[in-house]
């Protein structure tokens, strides 16, 4: 049978085709300025403060997101625009402790919670995580996991602690006696990493025996570089692009990061050891069927991982750093170490809580170096909420970012000094503000490790000062200057120790 040809048809395909072109040809960059008119002017949030090219796009944000600036640029918006400020289209940022408290804080009953931007967080696992679980699942799995940090559980722990303090105090002797520079930052890192590893999964990485870092540390810290990839794909909408976008060998770390802790915590679990006075201990005693499958925990494993010793060890190195550029409030504090104990067998999870400048010290180094340098971000709840004074519509994404306090004209001019004084009962620093501190976040989303945290870090920084004289090392006189890719990526921090000469009597 022939076929039947119109021209006309291919004439009539032709035009629309032409006519579909040129309307993107000319319609796309008329959408894209009818839309960037919009946004900077007539937007709900276009009376907010903040540079106009920022409320334009997104995209800037992004780049300085990937270029791990944004936490300096952040910080410099809010000194020219003040405590409110739009940063993207639909994101607006606070810095003041009202503005944390209304969005991070406890809600009165009935009132909506600003809940978590989940493009943020971990996305694609195959069970929920502490991080990114709504609410029910949240306090279904935090009621689980709270009895691994109880009171209890953190005096049972003790002995734990104390068993990689004291090989932490072992090995920089040993480094000591031979006149070693060691890198603070590193040796921070052993400790906590090998704790946690003990604690979460009942056997440590051995970096402090070895002194090198685990092959899971390294992927660990490699991994997290591809975050702000993540976050691209989130936001632009180019999940789907995920694995091209994000570097290979970043993409790759994350992987063999994510697929060690899944062996290593479905290991511990099999055990069945319930008796061991570790994380798992406590979860396996009180799951039952309310509690957590094995996928939870093995994804809850992964996480604490990471937020249970980087955290730590970063600011046990900003406090180290901001000592020892600060001498006299070095010398402060060595003197109240060394007044308080006679012995380091005295220094107990206990006994350093006495230690108030020391508690002051970490305050301080929070304000300027925190562990967590951004915002994390939340949701505005449907119907909208006012926030310092300006009314934000459902769906908004607000934070307040963890980056040096400036929350008044004097704190601009301060944000560089270090000032443990700030923190303590001083007439002169009473007025002082102080910054929206909450180095391990508030509210019922807050870090549920944090008395472990402050229990470890005071007793490494204790027993650290109480045996050795610190000394910074020619090179690291600009360790603060770092970027950011969702967390600091810290520089070495060189460090000469020289042991403590004491007198007989106070041996």
């Amino acid at each position: 049978m022939p076929v039947l040809v119109f021209p006309e048809s291919n004439i009539i395909v032709g035009s629309l085709s032409s006519t579909l072109a040129w309307g993107i040809i000319y319609g796309l960059p008329f959408y894209l300025v009818i839309r960037s008119v919009y946004n900077v002017f007539f937007h709900p949030l276009a009376k907010i403060p903040g540079p106009k090219l920022y409320a334009l796009t997104e995209l800037l944000y992004l780049y300085h997101l990937l270029r791990g600036d944004w936490n300096i640029l952040i910080k410099k918006c809010h000194e020219q625009y003040g405590p409110v400020v739009r940063t993207t289209p639909n994101d607006v940022s606070f810095t003041t402790a009202e503005a944390s408290k209304q969005i991070y804080g406890h809600k009165v009953a009935g009132a909506p919670n600003f809940e978590k931007d989940t493009r943020f967080y971990f996305q694609g696992r195959p069970a929920a995580h502490i991080l990114s679980a709504g609410n029910e699942d949240h306090r279904r799995i935090r009621r689980t996991v709270a009895h691994a940090f109880s009171d209890k559980a953190l005096r049972n722990q003790e002995p734990v602690v104390n068993k990689y303090v004291n090989l932490f105090i072992e090995r920089l002797t040993q480094r000591a006696a031979s006149n070693t520079v060691v890198d603070m930052v590193a040796w921070f890192n052993f400790a906590t990493f090998d704790l946690i590893g003990d604690l979460a999964f009942g056997k440590p990485f051995g970096s402090l025996e070895s002194g090198t870092y685990h092959p899971w540390v390294l992927n660990i810290f490699r991994g997290m570089k591809g975050a702000p990839w993540t976050q691209v794909s989130q936001r632009l909408r180019l999940r789907w692009l995920f694995r091209w976008l994000v570097p290979q060998k970043y993409l790759k770390a994350s992987l063999r990061h994510r697929k060690f802790a899944e062996l290593t915590a479905l290991a511990r679990i099999e055990s069945g050891d319930t008796k061991r006075e570790d994380f798992m201990s406590y979860i396996l005693r009180h799951n039952d069927e309310r509690g957590m499958s094995k996928g939870e925990i093995v994804e809850l494993a992964s996480i604490l991982v990471l937020a249970g010793s980087e955290t730590t060890a970063t600011l046990l190195s900003g406090a180290t750093f901001l000592l020892l550029t600060n001498r006299d409030k070095y010398e402060k504090l060595t003197k109240e170490i060394r007044s308080a104990f006679s012995s380091p067998d005295e220094i107990t999870i206990n006994s350093v809580n006495q230690l108030k400048y020391l508690l002051a010290v970490f305050n301080e180094a929070a304000r300027i170096y925190p562990p967590v340098p951004i915002g994390l971000p939340r949701i505005v709840p449907d119907g909208g909420e006012v926030v310092e004074g300006y009314w934000l519509p459902g769906g908004t994404v607000v934070s307040v970012p963890h980056v040096p306090a400036y929350h008044s004209e004097r704190n601009f001019r301060d944000s560089k000094k270090f000032v443990p004084e700030r923190w303590l009962d001083d007439p002169i620093y009473r007025d002082d503000e102080r910054g929206v501190l909450q180095p391990f976040s508030s509210g019922p989303r807050n870090c549920i490790g944090k008395n472990l945290a402050y229990s470890e870090m005071r007793l490494l920084m204790t027993n650290l000062l109480w045996k050795f004289d610190l000394e910074l090392m020619p090179g690291s006189e600009d360790w603060l200057n770092q970027n950011v890719y969702i967390l600091w990526s810290k520089k070495s921090l060189n460090v000469r120790l020289t042991e403590v000469t004491r007198d007989a009597k106070h041996e």
